[in-house]
C-alpha cells in the first residue's frame, strides 16, 4: 500500500470516528444527558458546536434509536456497535395520577335508610349509619397507585410501562410499554416478551435479552406507569357503573372509588364476581373495627363488585362511645344471626365509664303482631351480652347516676373545702380537728397581699374575676341581644304610635347570625375580664382586716336521707367540738354528709360578738384605728383619740356607716327604676302628642333618648357615703360631752374636719366659686354675691348643710331657703328654671325632685353636681 493510500484510509477512519462520536453524543443527549458512554473514543475529538448541530438537524426526524455508546475491545466485535433503541411515544408520558373525574368528587352525606327514619320518628334522634363517613372525604382510589412501589410479585401485562437502563461496555436508557401481544420491540435486535413476568424476575429477563448482544453490561428495570383495568360496580352502589383502576387496585380499591353502598346497601357482605363466579367476599365491619384487611384480594381485568342489599340494621343509644345503626350480617338464611350483642358493642366502642351496664333496654320488633314493639331490661355482663342480635333491635344504656356513695363534703371557711371518704364511726372532730384547718383562701390571700402596691392588688383582683373564655362568649353576645331587644322596643313603640319611623322595622334585628367572630377584641376583653373587687383605697382602711372572722358558735350538716327523699340540718357548735372531741356536739357522721362552716360575713351575729374596728381622723390628737367593745360609744373613742384640736368644727362631723351605705344603694336603685318607668312613659308621650313629619318626630325621640340616657349614666355612677347625721350643735366647741354617745358599728369611719372659711356656690349663677364665710349673709345674699343666671330658679334653690341636712323650699307662699342665715361650710345649688309645658322638661323636674331626694338620704353636694353634668 502506498503512502498516498494509507494516509487516505487514515483521513476515512478518522472521519468515522469523529462522526461516530459525535452520533453517539448526540444520541445521549437526545435521550437522557447523564447517559454518555463510559468507553467512548473520541470524546474530546474535537467536534465543533457546528457539527452538534447539523447532525442535531439531521436526526430530528428520529432514528428509532434511544441512546447509543461505542464498544470497547472487550466486546469482542470488530468495528463499532450500538444498541438502538425505541423512542418514547407521546401517549406513554401521559400522568398516570390522574384521577378520574367521577372519583374525584367530594360525596354528599347518605340520605337516611329507613331504619334511621324509624329511629327519628320513635326516638327523636338521627343517628349516623357506621361507615358510612368513611367515604365521604376519599380522595380518587387510582390515584394512590400512581407512584406506589410495586411488589416483586406483580405481574406485568399489556399496557405497563418500563424504564430500561443498561450501563458497563455500553450504556443506553429508554422507556418502553409492553404491548398488546404482551411484548417491547427493540428495533434491529428483536422482541421479548415480558407478559406473565414477575416484577422481581424482570431485570434477569431483559438481561438476558441484551446478553446476547453485547458483553460486560449490568440491566435495571423500573416500573412506570401500570395498566387500567376495568371493574363493574353494580347493586346497591351509591355509584354505580365501570371504573378504570390500576392494575395494583384491590377489592377495597374499588369500594372507596364507587363510593360505597347505596343507604340500603350492604359493606359486609361486598361480593367479588370473576367469570360468573363469586371469589371473595369482604366484610368492611372488620376493618373498620378491627383494622383487618386479610380479605382483600387484588382485583383483575373485567371483576365485578357487587353490593347486595343489607340484611338489617340495629342501633345503639345512650351511654356508648359511638352511637348510631350498625348493620347486622346475615348468611344464606336471613334467619341465620349468630352475632351477638358483644359483636356490635365492640364496634361501637365498647362503653364509657359514664355508662350504667345495670339497666341497659332492648327494644325489638316482632312482626306480624298488633303491637310489634317490645321491650325487655338486659344487664350487660357476661349473660346479656351474649344475647343474639336481631333485625331492628335497638339498644339503649343509660348513664350512670352521679351519687357519691361514701363522701363527707366539707365547704365553707375552711382552709381547703374537700371531699374524703367516710368510714364507720367517723364524727366531726375527725374532719375538722383543729382550729387551723378554719384558715381559709381568703385569710391567706389578704396576709399575702400585705406588701402589694396598689397597682399588684389591681391586678391580682382582676386574675381572681377573670371570666372563662365560653362564659364572656355568652356574655358578649348577651349584651349584644340586650341592645338589639331595646331598638326592638323602640320600633314596637313607634308602630303603635301609629307612626313609623325610617329605618327601624319590627323585629328588624336578625339575632340568629350572633356569633364571637361579629364581637370586638375590645368587648370581648372586657366580658372576660368580669367586675373585680379592687381593693382599698388606702393602708388604713386595710387595718385590722386580715382575717375573716369564723362563727364558732354555729355551723350545720346537711344530710340527705335516700330512704325519705329530705333534707335535715343539724346544727353544732363548732367551737365546742374543737375543745371538747366526743361531746355531744361531735355528731357522728353519715354517708353523704356536707358540714358547712360560716364567717361573720355569712350570717350577721350579734354586735357583742363582732370585732369592731373604727377609725377616726381630722381634728383629733391621736387618729388612727382603733378595737372597742360592744359597748364602747363616740364620746369613749375620742378620748381614747385624745380629744379634738382647737381646729375641731364639732359640728360638721361626719359618721360614715357600712350599713347605711347599703340602705342608701338601695333606695338610690328604686329611684334609678323609677326614673327608669318614667322615661318610657315619656317617649310614648312624645310619639302621642308628635307631628305628622316623620323625621321629626325621628331626630325629637333619639335627642331625647340620649339625654335620657346620659342622665340615667351619671346617676348610676353616684356612689353613697352612707353618711349618719349626729345633730350635733352649731355652736359645739369639740368637747366630748358636745358629741352624741352613740353606739359605734365595725367599720365606722369619723371624720371631724376642721372649721371652713367658704361657702360653697354653684349651678346657674354666674360665678360658680367658693365664697369666704361673712357671719349673718342668708342664701339670698350669696346669690346676689355669685349672681343669678337668667334661667336660673331662684325659688329652687337648696342649701346643704355641713353636717350632712338639707333645706329645699316646701311653701308656695313663702321661701325659707332665700331668708335662711348661712353656716361655715354650706353649699347652695341654684337649679334651672324649667318649662312646665315640654313634656321632657317635666321629665328634667323630676329629676331635680330626684336630687332633692338625695340630700334627704345624705348623699352630698357631690351628688348633685355629678347629676347636673
Amino acid at each position: 500500500m502506498t503512502s498516498n493510500m494509507l494516509t487516505s484510509t487514515l483521513s476515512l477512519k478518522i472521519k468515522y470516528f469523529r462522526f461516530s462520536a459525535a452520533l453517539s453524543i448526540v444520541f445521549a443527549l437526545l435521550a437522557s444527558p447523564s447517559s454518555f458512554s463510559q468507553g467512548m473514543l473520541g470524546a474530546q475529538s474535537g467536534i465543533t458546536a457546528a457539527d452538534l448541530s447539523a447532525l442535531r438537524g439531521a436526526t430530528a426526524g428520529g432514528t428509532g434509536l434511544g441512546t447509543a455508546g461505542l464498544g470497547g475491545g472487550a466486546t469482542g466485535v470488530t468495528g463499532l456497535l450500538a444498541i438502538p433503541m425505541p423512542t418514547v411515544g407521546a401517549e406513554d408520558d401521559a400522568d398516570t395520577a390522574k384521577p378520574d373525574s367521577k372519583n374525584n368528587k367530594k360525596q354528599a352525606p347518605l340520605p337516611p335508610n329507613e331504619f334511621q327514619k324509624y329511629l327519628l320518628q320513635t326516638t327523636g334522634q338521627m343517628l349516623p349509619l357506621f361507615g358510612a363517613d368513611f367515604f365521604e372525604n376519599l380522595n380518587n382510589s387510582n390515584a394512590q397507585y400512581a407512584r406506589s412501589p410495586v411488589g416483586d410479585d406483580y405481574v406485568l401485562g399489556a399496557g405497563d410501562q418500563l424504564l430500561i437502563r443498561i450501563w458497563g461496555s455500553t450504556s443506553a436508557e429508554t422507556t418502553v410499554t409492553i404491548d398488546r401481544q404482551g411484548a417491547i420491540a427493540i428495533p434491529k435486535l428483536g422482541t421479548l416478551r415480558l407478559a406473565g413476568v414477575k416484577a422481581g424476575q424482570v431485570d434477569s429477563v431483559v438481561k438476558a435479552f441484551f446478553s446476547k448482544f453485547y458483553k460486560d453490561i449490568e440491566v435495571s428495570v423500573a416500573l412506570g406507569k401500570l395498566r387500567k383495568i376495568t371493574v363493574f360496580v353494580v347493586g346497591q352502589s351509591r355509584n354505580p357503573g365501570s371504573y378504570a383502576l390500576s392494575s395494583q387496585s384491590t377489592l377495597t380499591s374499588a369500594l372507596f372509588a364507587s363510593g360505597g353502598p347505596s343507604a340500603g346497601g350492604s359493606i359486609r357482605r361486598v361480593q367479588l364476581k370473576r367469570q360468573g363466579q363469586t371469589v371473595a367476599e369482604f366484610d368492611l365491619y372488620d376493618f373498620l373495627g378491627k383494622g383487618d384487611k386479610s380479605a382483600d384480594i387484588k382485583l383483575q381485568d373485567g371483576d365485578v363488585l357487587f353490593y347486595p342489599r343489607a340484611a338489617g340494621f340495629m342501633a345503639f343509644l345512650g351511654k356508648v362511645n359511638n352511637p348510631g345503626v350498625y348493620e347486622i350480617k346475615a348468611g344464606a338464611n336471613s334467619n341465620d344471626l349468630k352475632e351477638t350483642l358483644s359483636d356490635y358493642l365492640n364496634l361501637a366502642g365498647g362503653l364509657p365509664v359514664t355508662a350504667d351496664p345495670r339497666r341497659a333496654t332492648l327494644e325489638r320488633v316482632l312482626s306480624g303482631t298488633d303491637q310489634p314493639r317490645k321491650v325487655q331490661d338486659i344487664t350487660l355482663t357476661d349473660a346479656g351480652l351474649q344475647i343474639q342480635i336481631k333485625n331492628g333491635d335497638v339498644v339503649t344504656v343509660p348513664a350512670i347516676v352521679p351519687e357519691l356513695a361514701n363522701a363527707i363534703t366539707l365547704r365553707g371557711a375552711v382552709a381547703q373545702p374537700t371531699r374524703m371518704a367516710w368510714r364507720p364511726g367517723m364524727r366531726i372532730s375527725d374532719v375538722i380537728s383543729k382550729k387551723s384547718l378554719l384558715i381559709n383562701p381568703e385569710t391567706v390571700r389578704k396576709q399575702n397581699e400585705v406588701l402589694f402596691s396598689s397597682f399588684e392588688q389591681e391586678r391580682s383582683a382582676r386574675g381572681r374575676a377573670r371570666v372563662p373564655s365560653d362564659l364572656a362568649i355568652e356574655r358578649v353576645l348577651l349584651e349584644k341581644k340586650n341592645n338589639a331587644d331595646e331598638q326592638y322596643q323602640v320600633s314596637q313603640q313607634v308602630a303603635v304610635a301609629g307612626k313609623p319611623i325610617d329605618g327601624q322595622t319590627a323585629k328588624g334585628i336578625d339575632l340568629s347570625k350572633a356569633s364571637i367572630a361579629e364581637q370586638t377584641e375590645r368587648e370581648f376583653t372586657i366580658a372576660q375580664l368580669g367586675k373585680p373587687t379592687l381593693p382599698e383605697d388606702g393602708i388604713a382602711d386595710r387595718i385590722g382586716k386580715l382575717n375573716e372572722q369564723i362563727n364558732l358558735d354555729y355551723a350545720v350538716i346537711e344530710r340527705f336521707s335516700r330512704d325519705t327523699l329530705e333534707v335535715s340540718l343539724l346544727p353544732f357548735h363548732l367551737g365546742r367540738v374543737l375543745t371538747n372531741p366526743l361531746g355531744k356536739d361531735d355528731h357522728a357522721l353519715e354517708p353523704g354528709d356536707v358540714i358547712t362552716v360560716f364567717t361573720f360575713k355569712d350570717i350577721q351575729v350579734p354586735v357583742s360578738r363582732q370585732q369592731i374596728l373604727v377609725r377616726i381622723e381630722g381634728e383629733v390628737n391621736r387618729p388612727g384605728v382603733y378595737q372597742l367593745d360592744s359597748n364602747k360609744n363616740l364620746q369613749q373613742l375620742i378620748e381614747m383619740a385624745g380629744g379634738t384640736t382647737a381646729e375641731a368644727f364639732a359640728y360638721a362631723t361626719s359618721l360614715l356607716r357600712e350599713e347605711t351605705k347599703k340602705t342608701q344603694k338601695l333606695n338610690m336603685d328604686k329611684i334609678l327604676r323609677k326614673m327608669e318607668a318614667e322615661s318610657s312613659s315619656i317617649i310614648a308621650q312624645i310619639m302621642q302628642s308628635g307631628g305628622s313629619d316623620s323625621a321629626s318626630l325621628q331626630a325629637k325621640i333619639q335627642s331625647v333618648q340620649l339625654s335620657q340616657k346620659q342622665a340615667l349614666d351619671r346617676f348610676r355612677n353616684l356612689k353613697p357615703e352612707g353618711r349618719v347625721a349626729l345633730d350635733i350643735p352649731v355652736n359645739a366647741v369639740g368637747q366630748v360631752n358636745d358629741f352624741p354617745a352613740i353606739k359605734l358599728e365595725n367599720n365606722d369611719r369619723i371624720v371631724i374636719p376642721p372649721r371652713p372659711s367658704f361657702v360653697q356656690v354653684f349651678g346657674f349663677v354666674n360665678t360658680e366659686s367658693a365664697l369666704l364665710y361673712r357671719k349673718g349673709l342668708s342664701v339670698k345674699d350669696y346669690l346676689a354675691i355669685s349672681g343669678v343666671g337668667s334661667s336660673a330658679d331662684v325659688n329652687g334653690a337648696i342649701l346643704v348643710r355641713a353636717n350632712g341636712s338639707s333645706l329645699t323650699n316646701q311653701s308656695i307662699w313663702s321661701n325659707d331657703v332665700l331668708s335662711a342665715e348661712v353656716l361655715p361650710g354650706d353649699t347652695i345649688f341654684l337649679p334651672e328654671k324649667l318649662d312646665r309645658e315640654s313634656v321632657w322638661s317635666q321629665s328634667v323636674r323630676t329629676a331635680k325632685d330626684f336630687t332633692q331626694v338625695l340630700y334627704q338620704l345624705g348623699l352630698g353636694a357631690a351628688a348633685i353636681k355629678t347629676l347636673r353634668q
